[in-house]
Parts: C-alpha cells; structure tokens; sequence
C-alpha cells in the first residue's frame, strides 16, 4: 500500500491510497471462492460452478465490495501509518482502478492545543450569603404558590388572575384558529407577549377592547416574530388572589411535622443555600471557561463546528415537528448558533488535552458526592442514588460533569481568582435564565 498525503489548508488533509492489483485479485478471489459455494445457477450442481463462471457473472460485483472493504482497512491503516487524527468522517473523493486500486480521502484533522499561559488566566468568583430578607422572600413566594382565587367585582388590576375569549390576527390572517375561549392570564405574570397583560388592567365583566401589539423579534414561532397583530379580548370573569397564612398548618405541608416556624425557616434556608451553592459553581465555572477560551485561539475543523450547530438546533427542529411546522418553515439561520457551537468545540478540545497533559483522573467518591447532593431536594434520596447507579448511561453523564469540574478545579489552582460581591437573588435570576 502507498500512501500520500497533500496539505490543502491549515486543517484539511488530501489522502491518496494506492493498493496493488494483486492485493485487489487475492481479496476477490477469497470471496469468489466462497460464492461459488452458495450460488445456484442453471446447469450446475451447487457447489461445483467453476470460479471462471462465478466471476463472469458476479465479478463486478464483487469487486465493488472488495472496494469497499479495503477502504474501510487501508483508510484507517493509513492513517495511523501518517500519525493523523481526523475530525469527523472523510469524504471518500474519487476511485481509480486503473492503477490497481487508488482512491482519495479528504478530511480534517485537529488542530495541536497549546496550553501556553494558564497562570496568567485571570477569573472572577462571584460570592454571595443567603440573608434573611432572603428568605422572607422565598417563603412569600411559597405562600404565591398555595393562593387561593376569589371571584372579584371591580376592575382588573396586577396580581388579578382575568378569564377573557379573544381572537388574533396579523397581516389579516386570523392566528389564533378562530375564538380562543375562557383563557386565563394572570397579570403581571408576563405569561403573554409585551403588552398584552397591560392592555387587560381596568377592565370590567363584560368589557370589550381592540388593541394592536407587536410580536417580539425571537418569539418562537417565526411566521409571527417581529410582527404586528391585532387582538379582541372580550373580559369573561376577574379574580383577586388570596394567601395562607403561615401557621402550623401550612408549615407542615413542606414535611416539618412538629409545625415549627423555626424548624421551617431553617429548612427553607438550607434549600436555598444548597442551590446558591450549585448556582456559585456553575458561574464560577462559566466564568473560568470564559476566560480559557479568550486564551487559547483554536482554528476549529469546520467539520466539528457543523455538528455542534446540528446538535443544538435539533430540539428547535423537534418543537416545530409538536407543533406540526415544517423545519424549512421555520428559517433559522445557523449563524445564530455558530458562536456557542464554537465554543463548545473549542472548550471541549482544551479541556480534554488539559486532562490528558496533567493526568487528571475520576474521583469516584466526588462522582458519589454528586448524586447524593443532588438527591438530597429529593423525597426519598436513597432512591435517586440507586437510579443513576442502576443506568450507565445516566452515571456516565455525572461522571463526565464531575471530570469537567476536576478540571476546572485544577485550572481555578494556576489562575488568579478574584471574588466579587453578588446579592443572592441576582445570582439565582442569572442562574435561571
């Protein structure tokens, strides 16, 4: 076998292999051989067709998956002979039997990592305390959860929850199919588009209104983004909201048995640090690959960087297949996913030749710690942990994200660390989004 190999461009790769025909006629006449002993043809006991028969009918045959088969050996044969690492699957360019048998493969490699200059990485640590008007807060918005609605008889205000039939239409296509009937909105949830929960405050029983608003430019479906509709609400009922107090009763729906608001206070905070402690690592590991992917430049394989992009637009593609619209209806641009998906590429690269540089290996037992903190919101973590235990697909996922945090901790070790004071809910409102 003769290999060659051509430098199209700073990652692209023409590889040229070359078999010899007496390589090509010994790899044939094995599978020849081994036809003549299954076919069945018209004056011939099976079994005793002369090869000189099988080759004339099945010869081409033949050869085309002999073809195949050595593409398959010679390629990756090849490419280990040339100390290549291609990225993604060749493009298989051309065959030539006239020279025994010769075909081209074009692909991309991986670029080399260098990892110049990781202690001069700076990162910022955002730190932040759960306050007691913190947990006021929660615990509000616990008591939001369990309100109660009564029938009002005034005008609609923010917090009421309103039942209204209304209809929809832009460029004068109805867009709503029709009446759309008993809907309810709460205002003030911002549950609709800007300006629709507006156009229902003062309103009464019985009250009509007309009002023109703007679809925003992301709104999901892209027939209606960045549009102007028309809408006709008729107001059907009003409902004010009212809140439990919290008593003895109401604590012991949150599983503190003895009704104890102290004992619920401190459960409440316990929560909320657990998830302030989640969420502080999270940011303090986006802000480190951040910084990571300011400093190492990668010209990224093309290849890779279209993968990425497919993968995140497939939960966008299987949405409009629900909602039954067609994906070339929906005109996303890929543009619009081209900065994460390099990204991803990118930080995936480095942080794998990070690993592979400094020997970072799994702790088991932080793998351990993982699942057993993640139970613990859980009400019976026992068996949260024996579910990801039980799946190797699911432990190998918490495997993968404790690896990456490793790394990340190593790579936190060689840069300056700068803390920056951020109040709870901004951190959590940042987390959520």
């Amino acid at each position: 076998m003769q290999v060659s190999v051509e430098k199209t461009s700073e990652l692209s790769r023409k590889m040229t292999v070359v078999v010899p025909e007496e390589v090509v006629q010994a790899k044939m006449a094995e599978k020849l051989k081994s036809l003549a002993r299954e076919v069945k043809i018209d004056g011939f006991r099976k079994g005793k067709v002369p090869q000189t028969v099988v080759k004339k009918l099945y010869g081409d045959r033949v050869r085309g998956e002999v073809a195949g088969d050595l593409i398959q050996t010679t390629y990756f044969e090849a490419i280990q002979t040339e100390d290549l690492k291609p990225a993604g699957q060749p493009f298989i360019d051309s065959v030539d039997e006239s020279q025994g048998f010769k075909y081209t493969a074009v692909f991309e490699v991986y670029p080399e990592v260098v990892l110049d200059g990781l202690d001069q990485l700076q990162v910022s640590r955002a730190v932040s305390d759960v306050e007691e008007s913190d947990v006021d807060a929660m615990i509000q918005k616990l008591r939001e959860q369990r309100k109660e609605w009564a029938e009002a008889t005034r005008a609609s205000q923010t917090g009421d929850r309103i039942t209204v039939s209304f209809t929809g239409s832009s460029e004068d296509e109805n867009f709503t199919d029709g009446l759309v009937e008993n809907y309810q909105v709460e205002l003030g949830a911002k549950q609709m588009i800007p300006g629709f929960e507006d156009n229902l405050i003062g309103l009464e029983v019985g009250a009509s209104k007309t009002f023109e608003l703007n679809f925003p430019e992301d709104y999901g479906n892209t027939k209606l983004a960045g549009k102007a509709a028309k809408f006709a609400v008729d107001v059907i009922k009003i409902e004010e909201p009212s809140f439990p107090e919290i008593d003895e009763e109401f604590v012991k729906l949150y599983g503190i048995e003895d009704g104890s608001l102290d004992a619920f206070r401190k459960d409440v905070r316990e929560n909320m640090e657990r998830e302030l402690a989640q969420a502080l690592r999270n940011k303090l590991k986006t802000s480190a690959m951040d910084a990571l992917y300011e400093k190492i430049q990668l010209t990224l394989p093309n290849t890779l960087v279209d993968e990425e992009i497919e993968s995140l637009m497939k939960p966008y593609m299987e949405t409009a297949k629900r909602q039954n619209v067609k994906a070339e209806d929906l005109k996303l641009p890929r543009e619009m996913f081209e900065d994460q998906a390099k990204r991803r590429v990118a930080l995936g690269m480095i942080l794998g030749e990070i690993i592979q540089k400094n020997n970072i290996t799994l702790d088991k037992d932080k793998v351990r710690a993982t699942i057993e903190d993640m139970s613990k919101s859980y009400e019976r973590p026992e068996d949260v942990v024996k579910w990801y235990y039980s799946d190797e697909s699911r432990l190998n996922d918490i495997q993968q994200m404790v690896l990456e945090d490793q790394t990340v901790e190593w790579l936190l070790a060689q840069a300056t660390v700068t803390d920056e004071p951020v109040k709870f809910n901004d951190v959590m409102d940042r987390q959520s989004r």
